[in-house]
């Protein structure tokens, strides 16, 4: 196995992760601000919503990049991002001066789904904790 199919896994995953491990370090630090703005788009029980982000983004990225049940990570992860794109980026339903930012957005999860629905089917590679790749 030559280098670039050895690393180009763990590369990728880390990749994917750093922005929602990066946002979940954010909500923490930004608790309330996180609350106001999931409140702001008229969810229920926004505290618990912001938590649950917080467990996804924060432990399902660091599980993904260290690659233990990374197919799993990568899963919930990606049912997170497509909610998120649904509630927060939804560009079909915002002023015209603001629906390009939205979509931009929009599309960026939608990229970042597709990352990660490849690690759910061809698992975490290489130089990870779980080495579960399509084989085992």
């Amino acid at each position: 196995m030559n280098a670039l199919n050895s690393f180009s896994p763990l590369v990728g995953r880390i990749l994917m992760a750093l922005i929602f491990v990066m946002s979940g370090f954010g909500k923490i630090t930004g608790f309330e601000g996180t609350v106001g703005f999931i409140a702001s788009k008229g969810l229920p029980m926004p505290e618990l919503l912001a938590i649950g982000a917080i467990f996804v983004e924060l432990g399902g990225g660091i599980m993904l990049i260290i690659g233990w049940n990374a197919r799993w990570a990568a899963a919930a992860i990606f049912v997170f991002t497509a909610m998120a794109a649904l509630f927060f980026h939804n560009f079909w339903a915002v002023p015209p001066n603001e629906a390009q930012n939205q979509m931009i957005n929009f599309m960026k999860n939608i990229s970042i789904m597709g990352g990660l629905l490849y690690v759910v089917v061809h698992g975490s590679g290489p130089f990870s904790l779980s080495r579960n790749t399509a084989r085992s």
